[in-house]
């Protein structure tokens, strides 16, 4: 099987949706005119876990013009833009995704991404690189089980030289590992890149998932009640962009210095237990599990509409909701509601999955072209400095995240200002003071 979608005759509307990408991705464009030519990544096989959208089929196309081949699996079972699969399909990709796709589909599809003998890994959320981990140490679970009756006895220690991780929740995974000293091979963090946190994080979740919501339920913000959970670069461009719509944000953080930037930041700080009673739209965005649970559905208004922005489906406790409801309902096609015995009505938006992908388009081709851009970079470093780099998290260098901002300021045709040589001294002196 060389790839699995839901529907081949897509392609041509997931054509057009790539092409609209490419003409929002100037950057990325750039890094590929030049990759064209020079063909690097020529022989490099690299297995993806990626969320499948317009703008992945950018990156997958640049890395293909790179000289790569490329095996793709979706990275959550509601964010697959189906006809962008189609288009990859059709074009020769080895892609393994369609929305909707249930648990087991899911670790099969990563599975059939793995079964190129990858040299790379590239992941987002760290379901991939996990799973690579827990096959070389003979873990056992269902995803585990599942990959060994697809790869036999593939070694895949063995081929791969390094991965990539483009999230927060990934990045806290592959840390955790590697605290474990149980990282097999370095994985380069794309998430702590400037050029992917500030922009990606704040400004495309940020407006990603407001649209998210406003698609699925078509309710005004104007005048709502919202609460964000947690305030890291994904909750504050949540917060910023619900108080542009007309909102009175809510913010509900766990660490003490967040809790005080976003106080100061002029949002109203209290616990979930407070704001549980006042919210009309929550937005989960921790990266954590049980953020929403029973205790705080019980107090909520009637209507109140639940969302999660972070990368898993654990933030909001849907056991509890679940446990809580005497009835429920799919009332819109992305929202459900659930109604408690006393007669209130809580909804939820795409099964607690991403909101910004399940129910909306995920980030604007503009803030990815940076993000990826950073991951077509970090493939070309890994390739350069193979074997020169022991099992590790790493950063891409600075310099990389200077190019990539140039590259974008040029695109965007922004003139910034440029250190006199005296000036370029001073900064580097420490003799000069009062």
């Amino acid at each position: 099987m060389t790839f699995k979608v839901r529907d081949l005759g897509l392609a041509p509307e997931g054509r057009l949706k790539i092409e609209w990408a490419e003409a929002h991705m100037p950057v990325l464009q750039k890094i590929r005119e030049r990759l064209v030519k020079s063909r690097p990544l020529e022989g490099i096989r690299i297995s993806a876990c990626l969320h499948v959208t317009k703008e992945t089929a950018v990156l997958v196309r640049t890395l293909i013009d790179a000289g790569a081949k490329v095996s793709l699996a979706a990275s959550n079972p509601l964010s697959t833009q189906d006809d962008v699969a189609a288009a990859l399909a059709e074009e020769g990709v080895e892609v393994y995704a369609w929305k909707g796709m249930n648990v087991r589909d899911y670790y099969e599809t990563l599975a059939y991404a793995l079964k190129s003998e990858p040299s790379i890994t590239m992941d987002d959320g760290g379901d991939l690189t996990a799973l690579v981990h827990k096959l070389h140490y003979k873990e056992s679970g269902e995803d585990v089980q599942i990959a060994k009756n697809i790869l036999g006895e593939i070694k895949l220690k063995d081929v791969i030289i390094g991965g990539t991780e483009e999230t927060t929740t990934g990045v806290l995974r592959l840390k955790a590992l590697s605290a474990e000293n149980k990282l097999i091979y370095p994985v380069i963090a794309v998430n702590e890149s400037q050029t992917k946190y500030l922009f990606d994080n704040r400004y495309g979740t940020g407006q990603s998932s407001l649209d998210g919501v406003i698609r699925a339920t078509n309710l005004l913000v104007a005048g709502k009640t919202v609460v964000v959970a947690g305030y890291g670069w994904v909750g504050k461009g949540i917060a910023m962009r619900a108080r542009g719509l007309g909102a009175r944000v809510v913010v509900v953080e766990t660490d003490p210095i967040k809790a005080l930037e976003a106080y100061y930041d002029g949002f109203y700080v209290t616990s979930m237990d407070e704001a549980s009673t006042i919210g009309d739209i929550f937005i989960t965005a921790t990266g954590n599990v049980d953020v929403i649970r029973g205790e705080h559905m019980k107090k909520m208004k009637d209507c109140a509409v639940l969302s999660n922005a972070g990368h898993f489906n654990v933030e909001i406790n849907i056991q509890d909701l679940e446990q809580l409801a005497v009835a429920s309902r799919r009332i819109r096609p992305e929202v459900d509601e659930y109604k408690l015995p006393d007669g209130r009505r809580i909804y939820l938006i795409s099964a607690g999955r991403l909101v910004n992908l399940a129910a909306a388009e995920g980030h604007p081709s503009e803030v990815m072209d940076m993000s990826f851009s950073n991951q077509v970079l970090a493939v070309l470093y890994l390739v350069k400095h193979k074997g020169k780099m022991p099992p590790g998290v790493y950063k891409l260098p600075r310099k990389i995240d200077y190019r990539i901002a140039e590259l974008k300021l040029k695109a965007l045709n922004i003139r910034i200002e440029k250190l006199t040589e005296k000036q370029r001294k001073y900064l580097q002196s420490w003799r000069l003071g009062t």
